[in-house]
């Protein structure tokens, strides 16, 4: 029996693991995101992005993120 030290938690709908512990600017950076043109919720609620660094999350959680886009 194989025992894992991560985590299924679900980010914009798809099933990802991350280890326990893990940061939402843990999450940003395993995506290869500009963390400047982002907004973050967890579990339906908007985390701030200076919380990014201390939020953690549970095995189930779900993350959405949003990425800005500019244009005209």
């Amino acid at each position: 029996m194989r025992v894992t030290s991560e985590y299924a938690v679900t980010v914009n709908g798809e099933t990802r693991n991350f280890s326990p512990g893990t940061t939402l600017a843990g999450v940003v950076a395993s995506l290869g995101l500009d963390p400047e043109r982002l907004a973050i919720e967890l579990n339906r609620e908007i985390v701030r992005r200076p919380l990014w660094d201390t939020t953690t999350f549970e095995a189930g959680a779900e993350i959405e993120i949003v990425q800005f886009v500019g244009g005209g």
